[in-house]
């Protein structure tokens, strides 16, 4: 399996451009159930230890649907798969030039939750407009035996969120483990009390809010991932999910810039426009870097070959 290793803002993103399952020709959706319900071992192999790490994010690079549309792609991490990734679709952009298949320009990437726009705006930096984005229910209270209550809004950026504008601890490298801990509690009563996202989806990502110490940064995040991991980058799908809920506030206005501080220190810059039926589309800009290209081997005598549990 040959794969191409990135980062997004300290986030990582593992693409395999050889040696991935055949998954046919229907769309991104029906690809993503036929490689969860046949081909997992694809998943677990190459994005769990001992060859990766929690933190990363794999993509499958897939040829797409619609010709006219530059690659397709399918999302995973080490708990499963996702929808759309942000700043995985930023490594994917900068993935393709490095191996020459694009230049400059506007592409459009084939994801399981639609097509989304990403725009090559130098060697490094990335702009992506992603899916429609909004919130679906505003203040929501949740008790959390191990914090107390704890009031967010659930919102689609792309994946599922918990925002919680006022972090119960203060959003510093050295509190990680602890917000780490909190955050997976809130995870777990919003499971436990049955909230939800539209039509009884999983609220697989929690994001935690404060004040940036940076100049002309408006927030600093800490976001929790399905698998168990803190995003290093400030979040492409989060910050889509904040976007949509302060347009729906009416604290930012169309085109208006929004700069979003990660837990490391990483900044993505995003504004929004609304479409012809009025949804929020949200505009992302952040860079990524190669950092890795490997070939990866899959001994038969591994016990841990198909990765660790």
């Amino acid at each position: 399996m040959r794969v191409i290793d990135s980062h997004t803002g300290g986030e990582p993103t593992r693409v395999i451009i050889e040696g991935g399952p055949d998954l046919g020709h229907n769309s991104m959706a029906e690809r993503r159930k036929l490689f969860a319900r046949k081909f997992d071992n694809f998943r677990t192999k190459s994005i769990r230890e001992p060859r990766s790490s929690d933190a990363a994010v794999g993509a499958l690079l897939c040829e797409p649907v619609d010709p006219k549309n530059t690659a397709g792609v399918i999302f995973f991490n080490t708990a499963g798969f996702l929808g759309m990734c942000g700043h995985g679709t930023i490594g994917l952009i900068n993935t393709l030039a490095y191996l020459g298949k694009i230049s400059e320009g506007i592409h459009y990437i084939e994801t399981p939750v639609g097509v989304v726009q990403a725009e090559l705006l130098s060697d490094n930096k990335v702009r992506i407009e992603n899916v429609a984005s909004y919130r679906f229910r505003k203040n929501v209270t949740v008790h959390v035996p191990e914090i107390g209550d704890v009031t967010g809004d659930i919102a689609w950026g792309g994946n599922w969120f918990f925002l919680v504008q006022d972090s119960p601890v203060e959003l510093i490298t050295d509190n990680i483990i602890d917000l780490t801990y909190k955050s997976l509690c809130v995870r777990r009563a919003l499971a436990a009390n049955n909230i939800t996202g539209k039509n009884g989806a999983e609220i697989d990502h929690i994001e935690f809010f404060g004040p940036s110490k940076l100049n002309g940064v408006n927030s600093k995040n800490f976001v929790m991932c399905p698998g168990g991991a803190y995003d290093r980058s400030p979040c492409g799908t989060g910050t889509s999910a904040k976007v949509a809920c302060l347009a729906d506030d009416g604290k930012l206005n169309e085109g208006e810039s929004w700069l979003q501080e990660s837990i490391v220190g990483s900044v993505f810059e995003a504004s929004y426009r609304k479409n012809s039926a009025g949804e929020i589309i949200p505009s992302i800009t952040g860079s990524a870097y190669i950092c890795g290209e490997a070939r990866l081997i899959f001994d038969e005598n591994d016990p841990f070959r198909l990765g660790m549990p």
